[in-house]
């Protein structure tokens, strides 16, 4: 499966690899130049951290490129009067009696605990493509679902306020 992203997404991915590639990776190699020079490596505690992190630099590289590599990239804009990418909604949820305010993003941007849900959550899977007002089923699994209704859809949110998740 592919992930979905915008335009924005791989261009912010993009910057965040030329980063890493030229400030980032010369910082670590110079830190494991420097604990290196501290003498036994078996008993070296700064060397073996200053590879960790090397390292764990050089791994998110490799998976933010096959991201942008393998990404299926989608179309930010939306209809006016339909749910779509960067857009808030407020849903309401008939079994608790409760609005909350969304914003649907791409899978790299999703993070629930600042109200942003993906396209391929439960949620965000119901309500992308509907309208205001209607009533939509929400499939958690096989056995689960329950029932919610879009109230309101926001303008789309400037691209700059929502981050790109990091490992």
């Amino acid at each position: 499966m592919y992930d979905e992203l915008t335009k924005q997404d791989i261009k912010k991915m993009e910057e965040e690899i030329e980063y890493r590639k030229l400030v980032v990776r010369k910082q670590a190699l110079e830190a494991v130049k420097e604990a290196r020079a501290h003498g036994d490596l078996s008993e070296n505690f700064e060397y073996h951290a200053a590879k960790k992190d090397k390292n764990q630099n050089e791994s998110r590289i490799r998976y933010l490129e096959r991201m942008i590599k393998t990404a299926k990239v989608v179309s930010d804009e939306s209809k006016e009067d339909e749910v779509g990418i960067n857009n808030t909604v407020e849903i309401y949820f008939e079994e608790e009696d409760e609005t909350e305010l969304f914003t649907i993003v791409t899978t790299i941007r999703g993070n629930s605990l600042k109200g942003r849900i993906s396209t391929e959550s439960p949620i965000g899977r119901a309500v992308f493509g509907r309208r205001a007002g209607e009533r939509v089923e929400v499939k958690v699994n096989e056995d689960y679902s329950y029932f919610v209704q879009i109230k309101s859809i926001g303008t789309q949110v400037d691209d700059d306020e929502i981050g790109i998740r990091k490992f």
